[in-house]
């Protein structure tokens, strides 16, 4: 069956939310499977390691960026239709929302999307620090923290109306994309043998940036036939959350992309976790990790929605796109998380671990 004939069938949202939900699946899988994580790759490079976290977060950044920039070589996707460059970017945002995530993912043991991988294998800690996550991302959206999120965002924003381009803006031929996608990936590979990842573990973080790869194509191809505009996204958990939170609380709430791409996350980690036994039932240590953990989740849910994105919306998705905001923030969240790892962080604190 194709797009079209799915689209005839059910109609668009119900398409929207089952591309969502199988784009999510794989990542769930993907991602709970190769233990991916921003937050423990920053931790590793605070300690001076360039250890098998940063290997891994590698491998997905740069799978997500060949196979984005290979569709687009071949027209299977154009990424100047992707929703992150089709509206204006924020430069105070990406750099303050960045510090704000990056802090938070180390206070709360895991990015936003990690935390939703967490919490679908029986991790309660991560199923209180996400929904703070997701109730603070609605309020930042379109609730009491929005006119903030509006003044810091409004500072300073990218010209034209739209977003950055970084390979346009530095007039770079095509294909560059690609290129710099495969120099990435050579360097993941040194650091996967270096560490002696296994290739269970290649094939699984591979998988977290191809899924990246999967939800902008569906999304752009359902956008091709569909009659009323459908937002060209992918895999992020910012808004996401938010969303999904609103459509069980709201009965006006409508199904779309974001609403499945959740769910599809949870089925996907929580059958994996399943599968390869290590579904477990898991809680806070103690009061000042509880503490931390939701100071963290706070940080990231405003800083997520502030900065266009969230340590996957903009470390990867926004990334293969080459929206300059998105790697903007990106590298805020890096130093955002290195110093606060560096503030708080102690080699045998407990908190610190995934």
């Amino acid at each position: 069956m194709d797009i079209l004939t799915l689209v005839e069938g059910i109609g668009e949202s119900p398409s929207a939310a089952i591309f969502g939900l199988i784009t999510g699946v794989i990542f769930g899988v993907s991602a709970q499977r190769s233990q991916f994580c921003l937050r423990a790759a920053t931790v590793e490079f605070a300690r001076g390691r360039l250890g098998p976290k940063v290997a891994v977060w590698f491998l997905t950044l740069s799978t997500a960026i060949v196979w984005v920039q290979g569709a687009q070589m071949l027209v299977l996707f154009r990424g100047a239709d992707a929703r992150v460059m089709a509206v204006p970017g924020s430069w105070s945002g990406a750099v303050i929302g960045g510090l704000m995530f990056g802090a938070g993912m180390v206070l709360s043991r895991g990015c936003s999307g990690r935390l939703l991988v967490l919490a679908s294998t029986g991790n309660l800690r991560s199923v209180v620090s996400g929904l703070i996550f997701a109730v603070t991302a609605q309020m930042s959206l379109h609730g009491v923290l929005a006119p903030y999120r509006d003044k810091l965002a409004s500072l300073s924003i990218t010209p034209g109306g739209e977003n950055v381009n970084l390979l346009k803006v530095l007039h770079l031929p095509e294909g560059t994309g690609l290129a710099l996608g495969l120099g990435f990936a050579a360097l993941a590979l040194v650091l996967a043998i270096k560490n002696q990842i296994g290739p269970k573990i290649w094939i699984f973080a591979s998988g977290v940036g191809f899924a990246v790869a999967v939800g902008w194509g569906l999304t752009w191809s359902l956008a091709q036939v569909a009659f009323d505009p459908v937002p060209v996204t992918s895999v992020t958990f910012s808004g996401p959350s938010a969303n999904t939170l609103m459509f069980f609380l709201d009965r006006n709430a409508v199904l779309e992309f974001d609403v499945g791409l959740v769910p599809g996350v949870v089925v996907g980690a929580f059958v994996a976790s399943l599968l390869s036994g290590e579904f477990r039932w898991q809680s806070f240590d103690s009061v000042p990790v509880m503490r931390k953990s939701m100071i963290g989740a706070v940080l990231m849910g405003f800083g997520a929605m502030l900065a266009g994105g969230c340590a996957i919306g903009n470390g990867v998705t926004g990334s293969s796109v080459f929206a300059a905001t998105a790697w903007l923030a990106l590298f805020c969240m890096w130093i955002g998380a290195i110093v606060t790892t560096l503030i708080v962080d102690r080699e045998a604190d407990p908190a610190l671990a995934c």
